[in-house]
């Protein structure tokens, strides 16, 4: 039997501590790449610069990762985690900033596994912010491209991890509607605008949502506090306007476009609008009030002439209604404004059917048959 010799023990001994010191200092290196980055970012070192130092810290790390013992050590994955995310983050090339992304969730799931007492939270923790910096960055890509289910899927899971962030909320909300997840998008819109966010169209989208899903009161209380935060913004108002005019609530809407007239005193469609809440009450001589400011902004407003022309024969018909000895006279008065105001609309759009009739019927009372015959045969070309 052959016998080992206290020199060959001596050397074995010495090899394996030379071996396990190796792996050690390997961890060691990859720990200090950690030093050198934040002194490389405090002194505004470039891009390249960073990944020099990442890069030698990632092979200690691999190195480390690939030894029997400290590959179950928590901090070589740690380390690996925090190194590999930021480069995911700062690497200008997308195939090598996923391929570090990828490398940098893998070993914050072993970190995770392994480190049972947590002593490498700070470290896994800003792994997993610069993981979520990094899907953000992706999602935006997917969004540019249309791509809006795996943006909303990432955004959904930074929103998440950032939930105070508004804008963020905002943007996995509308990449949610993209997919017509209005569910999700409705629970996102409610994060941003509970942490603050005042962007008009948050309240829009939140309102049409609400009034998608029948929920009107809902819709117009959100309008309601969108204006409140956006008291000259034009489509919330405009929005709100229509929601009430939906609703019937014509009482509370004729109010709300009083207090906006003071401020707004040039929105043609306000005054249109006006005009036809007073118009659809019987009240003819503030419609026709309103439909005059209307024109006044554009004399070529069809809504507001055809309504308009409307209105006179309104007020003409309660002239004849009356006991005023005068009524004649200010039935034919009313009769003229409306022939006046449906030509000029004719004129404006002469494939209306609405207003060739109203015409027929003013130069039937007027007895004017020709032109009667005439616009009736125009009638029938439509």
């Amino acid at each position: 039997m052959s016998k080992v010799s206290f020199l060959n023990i001596a050397l074995m001994v010495l090899t394996t501590s030379t071996a396990a010191f190796a792996q050690r200092s390997q961890v060691q290196i990859a720990r200090n790449s950690i030093g050198k980055l934040h002194v490389a970012i405090n002194n505004k070192v470039d891009a390249n610069g960073q990944l020099g130092i990442l890069g030698e810290g990632i092979k200690a790390s691999e190195a480390a990762q690939g030894d029997r013992k400290t590959k179950k050590w928590p901090e070589t994955w740690a380390i690996k985690a925090y190194l590999s995310s930021y480069i995911s983050i700062i690497d200008g090339n997308e195939g090598n900033a996923d391929k570090y992304y990828g490398l940098a969730n893998e070993a914050i799931d072993s970190a995770r596994r392994l480190d049972k007492f947590q002593a490498n939270t700070r470290l896994v923790d800003a792994a997993i912010y610069n993981v979520n910096i990094r899907k953000q960055n992706k999602a935006n890509i997917a969004f540019n491209n249309n791509d809006f289910d795996n943006a909303f899927k990432l955004l959904k899971d930074v929103s998440d991890f950032f939930p105070k962030d508004t804008t963020l909320a905002m943007n996995t909300a509308l990449a949610a509607q993209n997919v017509q997840a209005y569910d999700n998008a409705l629970g996102f819109y409610k994060r941003a605008k509970e942490n603050g966010a005042k962007n008009p169209v948050l309240f829009q989208n939140l309102a049409n949502i609400y009034t998608s899903k029948l929920e009107q009161d809902l819709a117009i209380k959100t309008l309601e506090d969108g204006i409140k935060l956006n008291p000259y913004d034009t489509n919330l108002t405009n929005s709100y306007i229509n929601l009430l005019l939906d609703n019937e609530k014509y009482e509370l809407a004729i109010k709300v476009i009083e207090n906006t007239l003071k401020a707004d005193t040039k929105n043609k469609l306000l005054y249109f609008l006006y005009g036809y809440l007073h118009q659809i009450n019987s009240n003819y001589s503030t419609a026709e009030l309103a439909y005059d400011k209307a024109l006044a902004i554009d004399e070529n407003y069809f809504d507001a002439l055809y309504q308009v022309g409307v209105a006179y024969i309104g007020s003409a018909n309660n002239a004849l209604k009356s006991s005023d000895p005068d009524k004649n006279k200010k039935f034919s008065a009313f009769i003229n404004r409306a022939e006046i105001a449906l030509l000029q609309a004719h004129e404006i759009n002469q494939n209306d059917k609405s207003t060739v009739q109203l015409l027929i019927e003013i130069y039937t009372r007027k007895n004017k048959l020709d032109k009667v015959q005439e616009l009736k045969s125009k009638l029938e070309e439509f």
